[in-house]
């Protein structure tokens, strides 16, 4: 009898054990897609696209500033009489403040993309000011006089970000369309310039990673991009412009 009756016991044991298991496996697995969401935050909103009938679009690019890449962006625009929005990275604005200022002057919108660059997921209400406080100033002293919205590194958030920027009433953005994360695709300028053809939309934001060396290729597919969307009846604005014809035409 007492044989049977601990034998019960570690059945049921084991049974409690492998059901917290299985809760933790699957409730780490939900918070982590929401982390990784476009579209959800816990706190506040985001904006991935802006619902509009007008064929516009706003071009947006992440990190740096670096020397291999902001020339180069900033010739390919101006070309072309567009204006983006930069996101950039804190400690790279700190290392090269005159292409934060060269940025601003030719008229482009400039966003936070942290100071650091880590992803925001299991931090601090203090480290999560920290990363946008310190980058505000930076982006304030490049010259921009601007809303300065904010995208999370490689867009993972969960609690403390999204609450600091609700609570700061900070806009979060992310994209709706991204050449660079589809690894099945050639990664030929060519390639990367026809998958954002063929997938944006009216109202959608662009992300590309065009700052550093080895992305010689994305830096080459951004003014044929922008030629082929224009012959399409596309017109280019920042993002807080974009922000601003949520719903309209």
């Amino acid at each position: 009898m007492l044989r049977f009756s601990f034998s019960r016991r570690a059945r049921r044991w084991t049974i409690a054990v492998a059901v917290v298991l299985v809760v933790l496996l699957v409730g780490g697995y939900v918070l982590l897609r929401i982390a990784s969401s476009r579209t959800f935050q816990f706190f506040g909103g985001l904006t991935a696209r802006v619902e509009t009938a007008e064929k516009v679009v706003a071009l947006t690019f992440d990190d740096g500033p670096d020397p291999a890449g902001v020339q180069p962006v900033l010739d390919a625009l101006a070309s072309r009489k567009i204006h983006a929005t930069f996101y950039l990275i804190g400690s790279d604005l700190a290392a090269h403040p005159d292409l934060g200022r060269a940025i601003a002057a030719a008229g482009h919108e400039i966003g936070n993309h942290t100071y650091s660059h880590e992803r925001m997921l299991l931090i601090t209400p203090g480290y999560a000011a920290s990363e946008i406080e310190r980058t505000d100033a930076l982006i304030r002293g490049t010259g921009y006089p601007g809303e300065i919205t904010v995208r999370p590194p490689n867009g993972k958030k969960l609690f403390a970000l999204p609450y600091y920027l609700h609570e700061h009433h900070r806009k979060t953005i992310t994209w709706d369309v991204e050449p660079n994360s589809f690894p099945e695709i050639d990664r030929s300028a060519a390639a990367i310039t026809d998958y954002t053809v063929q997938n944006v939309r009216p109202g959608s934001i662009v992300l590309f990673h065009p700052m550093y060396a080895g992305r010689e290729q994305t830096r080459e597919a951004i003014g044929p991009t922008i030629d082929r969307l224009r012959a399409l009846g596309y017109r280019f604005v920042t993002v807080s412009q974009l922000l601003a014809l949520q719903g309209k035409g």
